[in-house]
Order: C-alpha cells, then structure tokens, then sequence
C-alpha cells in the first residue's frame, strides 16, 4: 500500500471515535427459533416501507402477508396475490425495517404444485427481497415440501388450521379443532411439519385448548392469531389492530387504537379548510425573496 494511502487511512480511522456506534443486528431465525418457551415473540403484518419503519422498533419479525390482496387491493380473499407482488412488498419491508427478521408469505399456487417448483420460486423471494424466511400453508401434504426446502438453505415457517388459501376447500372462515377427528388432524399437521424442519408454526383459528397442547407438543416455535395465549408468540394483521376497517372483523382481533376514524377526521379537516379557502395559508405558501 503506497505510503500517502496508508497515512490518510490511518488519519481518518483516528479521527473516527466508533467507540459508541451500535450497529443493529436483525433478529434472525436462530433467535427466534430459540425462543421456545422464552419471552413470547411478537409480530404483525407490514406491508409497505412507511409501516415497516413505525413497527419494527416494537417487533421480533415482520410479516408481509398475502392478506395484502384484501388489505391494500381490496380482493375478496387472498388467491388472487401473485408472487410478483409479494416480492415488491417484501422488498419494501425489508427497506423500511432494521431489527425485525422479514418473512414473506408464499402466495398460492406456487409451492404446491412439486418441492422444484416451491424452491425455485421460495429462492427467487429471498434473493430479491433480502427477507430472512418464507411462510407456506399446509400440514402433512406439505412435509416434502418443506424437508426439500430447509434442506437447501430455504428457512420455512409453517402454517395450520385456519388456512386462509384453502377457505374454499374447508367452507369457509370459522374456527378448527372442534371435533376430535379435526383436532387429531391439525395436531398431525403440526407435528409433521415441525419434524420436516420448520423453525416455526402460525396457528389459525384454532380453539384455545388444541393450540396450547400443539405448541407444549413441537419443537417449532408456534404463533397465534385466534389460538392462544399459551403459543410462543403472536399475529395479528396491523390494519384490523389499528381500526382502519369498519367492518366486520374476527373475534381474535383487538383493536388497539381506531386510527381509521382518525384519519376520517383529518381528511374532513382537510376537506373544509379547502372548500373556505383556509388552506393553503400564507403560512404555507412560497413568496419573492
């Protein structure tokens, strides 16, 4: 190294206290996955840069849901979502985001059809989102699947009972796990994908009872959204949480703040200002110098 370089990179080094720098390390799946019985991991939706930088101080992952087909394009359910868009959104997410691990659901009909497929199109979503790990729905029928994935560097969090993908097949939205043939059958779900080597587990809409026992039954760490309070961490869509929707909203949901009434109020605010001619003020408005 030439005698002038070397002395300028000394000069700067030295004039450069990074003594009290803290770098942010995101959480990763490790951390979570050791989180089994810990402190209760928390999580909700994001789907946009903006959103991503308010929530991710307060989450241990983010994830961009294909609920963003009903949330932000106003689609009847979620099985018109392309992988496209979640690759966008991801992106977003994982740009708005510093400590949150960001996971990316996989939309349908792009990893059922053989394990290939699925990781082809499960790579394709981390190298262009730089997201942490995927979500797949499915139980037992899923195993290969996801056992081809983690097997090849694809981290896969799972998801049962409530399958919002598969809402034609189990007639419609309403709570699992009632009868036991139905119970036996999301416990069998959960177990074979958490020994395919899912690191984790949503559970959807399943009675308190059949949530608590799966999660004290797998090594996976599971997540609730209208489970129980016993499961290792918890879900639930940012939007029904704020109040941004009047309509109806499931049972599992509180809203912590009504931030849609809100932004109703802002918008009239806004809307009579103009009509009186109030807004914009001078305040507000460029002069000569």
């Amino acid at each position: 190294m030439p005698d002038t370089l070397k002395g300028l990179m000394e000069t700067v080094s030295m004039s450069v206290d990074v003594s009290n720098i803290k770098k942010i390390n995101r959480v990763s799946i490790p951390d979570l996955a050791g989180r089994k019985s810990g402190d209760p991991i928390v999580s909700l939706t994001a789907y946009t840069a903006p959103m991503a930088k308010i929530l991710d101080p307060h989450c241990d992952f983010l994830l961009v849901g294909d609920s963003l087909g009903m949330v932000l394009y106003g689609m009847d359910s979620t099985l018109g979502v392309s992988l496209d868009m979640m690759i966008n959104h991801g992106l977003a997410v994982v740009r708005g985001s510093k400590k949150a691990c960001v996971i990316v659901d996989m939309p349908f009909g792009t990893y059922q059809e053989s394990p290939e497929k699925a990781y082809r199109n499960c790579v394709r979503v981390m190298a262009e989102t730089g997201c942490g790990a995927v979500k797949i729905e499915g139980g037992r029928e899923m195993a290969e699947t996801v056992n081809f994935l983690v097997e090849r560097g694809v981290p896969v969090m799972g998801h049962v009972g409530l399958k919002p993908q598969s809402f034609n097949v189990a007639g419609g939205y309403r709570a699992h796990g009632r009868d036991q043939v139905e119970a036996e059958r999301i416990k069998d779900d959960a177990l074979a994908i958490s020994n395919a080597g899912a690191f984790s587990i949503v559970i959807e809409g399943v009675i308190e009872d059949l949530a608590a026992e799966i999660t004290h039954k797998i090594k996976a760490v599971t997540i609730g959204i209208g489970a129980s309070a016993q499961c290792d961490g918890q879900i639930l869509v940012t939007e029904d949480a704020i109040g941004m929707f009047s309509e109806f909203t499931p049972k599992f949901v509180k809203r912590f703040s009504e931030t849609g009434d809100e932004i109703g109020r802002a918008a009239a605010e806004y809307a009579k200002e103009v009509k009186a001619r109030t807004f914009p003020a001078d305040a507000h408005c460029y002069h000569n110098k």
